[in-house]
């Protein structure tokens, strides 16, 4: 498994999949190598069942991704020899061919729709929209992870391929304080958790909790590497009602999920976000912006707010929701019901086997 910084998730949903993919690919006996980034990962020599290798790379915001995977893949090909390599990212498909050329069949995972983020300057959005265009060729199979983003490849490039969404779960971890210490009482507070760039639109949320009357602080879990500015300003735009935490993982996040009194995803790039459906599996009220992968996603189990609305919008349906206590509590219900019935990694890994296996027969 490649592409991705590594496990133990550290950073994002790519890595939550890989973990929680090597824990059921090994559970079934195959063997798994993920291949991590030592600046980006704890250095272990296994997880989740996987043996783990760390490959050096350029600390660059543009570079960093791609020397990587190119260099892992070189290892992947001389000494590993795998049956099946699977890359993640989408601005790695230039070297996905190399594994190709050395006999080893290769997946492809294509995660949302990257060349739309607002992190990146022209040119590397248009080197990651040719990327998406050539990854269907450069890999024996690509991959996506929602129907929508499937829908919107198709119309741009003429060529559909499957999706597989990830799964979720999330058991609640029991209370060690965390609430307490960040001064929030369970149910009574807002969470947001995901990257700090801008597409994920947490400055919208931090502007919403200005506007809303509802009293509720909100909590900001994240963080994000070669974004200092944007977090900078979200900083400075918060009042006293914000708690930014950074990075908080494990049994930290998981109780933040399950005592929020709502979790919010105001997104506006991506596929499938697996902060989503983990809220979903907590049974947590669920707030997504009308991004079409979020609608796909929840399924109806979910309020949801008009990007076009903005932050005066999303604080609206903020204060509706905490002054409606029974309809928080039938969304997380219906939330949970649908988690448990689309969003099994057991499931994911099944689907995600047999592809690997029709490539690996190809």
């Amino acid at each position: 498994m490649l592409g991705t910084r590594g496990i133990p998730a550290a950073y994002s949903g790519f890595e939550t999949a890989v973990e929680n993919l090597a824990r059921e690919f090994t559970r079934r006996g195959h063997d798994v190598t993920v291949y991590c980034r030592p600046h980006m990962t704890q250095r272990r020599e296994t997880y989740a069942g996987a043996r783990l290798v760390h490959i050096p790379t350029v600390r660059h915001k543009y570079l960093d991704t791609l020397v990587h995977t190119a260099a892992s893949t070189l290892h992947a090909v001389t000494r590993a020899r795998p049956d099946v390599a699977l890359y993640f990212i989408s601005g790695n498909a230039p070297v996905v061919p190399l594994a190709r050329l050395a006999g080893v069949p290769a997946v492809f995972q294509i995660d949302g729709l990257d060349s739309e983020r607002a992190k990146w300057p022209a040119p590397a959005r248009a080197f990651i929209r040719a990327c998406e265009r050539f990854a269907p060729a450069a890999a024996t199979v690509a991959i996506t992870d929602s129907e929508d983003v499937a829908d919107v490849l198709e119309a741009r490039y003429g060529r559909r391929i499957p999706a597989i969404p990830y799964g979720a779960r999330l058991p609640d971890p029991g209370d060690s304080g965390l609430c307490e210490r960040l001064g929030v009482e369970p149910g009574r507070f807002t969470l947001f958790v995901g990257r700090l760039v801008p597409e994920n639109n947490a400055h919208m949320l931090v502007e919403a909790q200005r506007l809303a009357a509802s009293g509720r602080p909100l909590v900001v879990v994240g963080d994000a590497p070669y974004a200092e500015r944007y977090v900078a300003g979200l900083r400075s735009a918060a009042g006293p009602d914000v708690i930014f935490t950074g990075y908080v993982f494990g049994d930290g996040y998981a109780e933040l999920v399950h005592r929020c009194g709502l979790m919010c995803a105001p997104t506006e790039v991506g596929g499938t976000h697996p902060v989503i459906i983990e809220g979903m599996a907590a049974g947590a009220c669920m707030l997504v912006s009308d991004h079409g992968p979020n609608v796909e996603a929840t399924d109806g189990a979910a309020a949801t707010f008009a990007l076009a609305d903005g932050a005066a919008g999303l604080a609206r349906e903020l204060d509706a929701l905490y002054a409606d206590d029974a309809r928080r509590a039938a969304l997380g219900a219906r939330a949970a019901d649908v988690a448990r019935a689309r969003y099994s990694w057991d499931a994911c890994a099944e689907r995600y086997l047999s592809v690997l296996e029709a490539a690996r027969r190809t």
